[in-house]
């Protein structure tokens, strides 16, 4: 069982890419801005994020890019799932350090498929 971090500033968002992920049998940690997940990917240290790109404090490219650099956490793949489906969003989302980009709303076998290719193990 791995542990993933899902930050999603939408109850909804999150609760729905809980419910397909915890299908999977994964431990599920939350955080409801980029700030508050820069946060606890620090002091947990999941072994995969789900990140949200358009949030309150600091955006999902930012705490991206954030996690990313820390090399406490650099080593974590992070997917971003969001509603900015520009192919330019896309490349600079990966520029951040992402390992993969979804748009919502979420097909849920692209979403399991990206989860069961970038956990470790």
């Amino acid at each position: 069982m791995a542990r993933v971090l899902i930050v999603d500033d939408s109850p909804s968002q999150l609760m729905g890419m809980r419910r397909i992920v915890e299908k999977l049998g994964h431990e599920i940690l939350t955080a409801e801005d980029g700030a508050q997940g820069v946060e606890v990917a620090k002091r947990e240290i999941p072994d995969l994020i789900l990140m949200d790109v358009v949030m309150p404090n600091l955006n999902g490219f930012q705490a991206t890019r954030s996690i990313s650099k820390e090399p406490t956490t650099a080593h974590i793949p992070v997917i971003l799932v969001t509603t900015k489906d520009q192919e330019t969003d896309k490349v600079w989302g990966m520029r951040q350090g992402a390992k993969a980009y979804l748009t919502k709303p979420v097909n849920e076998a692209a979403l399991i498929k990206l989860v069961n290719e970038l956990l470790p193990g």
